[in-house]
């Protein structure tokens, strides 16, 4: 299983996911989508939910991130937030389960500590990726046993609203990379590709595009943004 970041490494994974609200929720959809990105060059899929796992799965034969997204009534964390998703996940056996690793509450008053002593023990060899959105979150993450850390929820958290990485910048990238000595994946609003071989100049160990190749209507709205902008500068 750990042969599975070596084929990570400087590489790019694609982010394939629709929620039930949006125009390509489908796990067929999701399932060509990851083709594409395979024959795009693609080394990896992150994916959300089991049946959509389970489709990219019979399409490619790309390692997969693995998540599950459900809402909790007493947390705002929402990705793999519990031993049930991890439990569901591991009917389709992704090569990585990622989880939220933020220091934000979580259902039912668990601990993130307490969570991956019961992974653990569950699924030892069960390869783990940490999402964080703060340089503390990625070395808690460490310190906890996780295989490799995400800069996933940077800016969407309280704590960080309204940042991301930026091309000409990623200090907070660099930061994370300083702090660990687990790879460092590079993934949240990594939306050009001169981006995304920034993120990899700054030390990312690979790094991960999603809506800015899967979510057309997140594309088309930024083109229409460009447009609209450079109608109201001429008026």
């Amino acid at each position: 299983m750990k042969n599975v970041l070596d084929i990570l490494k400087g590489k790019l994974i694609v982010s394939c996911q629709a929620l039930d609200n949006e125009p390509l929720h489908s796990p067929f959809i999701m399932a060509r989508m990851a083709l594409a990105a395979a024959q795009g060059g693609a080394v990896a899929i992150r994916a959300n939910s089991v049946v959509d796992i389970e489709a990219i799965k019979k399409q490619v034969s790309l390692p997969v991130i693995g998540i599950i997204k459900r809402d909790y009534p007493d947390s705002e964390v929402f990705i793999t937030a519990t031993l049930r998703e991890v439990d569901e996940l591991m009917a389709v056996k992704p090569e990585i389960i990622a989880l939220d690793a933020t220091a934000r509450p979580r259902p039912g008053g668990q601990t993130l500590a307490g969570l991956m002593t019961a992974i653990r023990a569950r699924y030892p060899s069960q390869l783990l990726m940490a999402d964080i959105a703060t340089v503390e979150e990625a070395k808690t993450a460490q310190a906890l046993g996780f295989d490799c850390v995400g800069t996933t929820l940077y800016g969407y958290t309280a704590d960080t609203a309204g940042h991301k990485l930026k091309e000409r910048e990623c200090e907070f990238l660099r930061e994370v990379v300083a702090a660990v000595t687990i790879p460092v994946v590079a993934e949240g609003n990594v939306e050009t590709p001169e981006l995304a071989a920034r993120c990899l100049e700054s030390g990312a160990y690979t790094v991960v595009v999603g809506g800015a190749i899967t979510r057309p209507q997140q594309i088309t709205a930024r083109f229409v943004g460009a447009i609209e902008a450079q109608s109201t500068d001429r008026a």
